[in-house]
């Protein structure tokens, strides 16, 4: 098993939470719920890994908060 990071957000227009696996061409969705949204990317991925294992165009290294004053 593989375990992908994603990003999520929530769209301020739709407030549907999208969400995305950087540097995983195609790798993106969105969904009512968070649930909702990693039930869609895992359908995803899962598709996109019928092609074979991607070459991922980017690594995830994480988030970090920024203070501005």
């Amino acid at each position: 098993m593989k375990v992908y990071s994603a990003v999520i957000e929530r769209c301020p227009q739709t407030g549907l939470f999208v969400g995305f696996v950087p540097g995983f061409p195609g790798a993106h969705s969105q969904g009512e719920t968070l649930d909702e949204v990693n039930h869609n990317l895992h359908d995803v991925i899962t598709m996109l890994l019928e092609d074979g294992e991607p070459v991922l165009e980017s690594e995830f290294v994480g988030v970090q908060n920024v203070a501005v004053a």
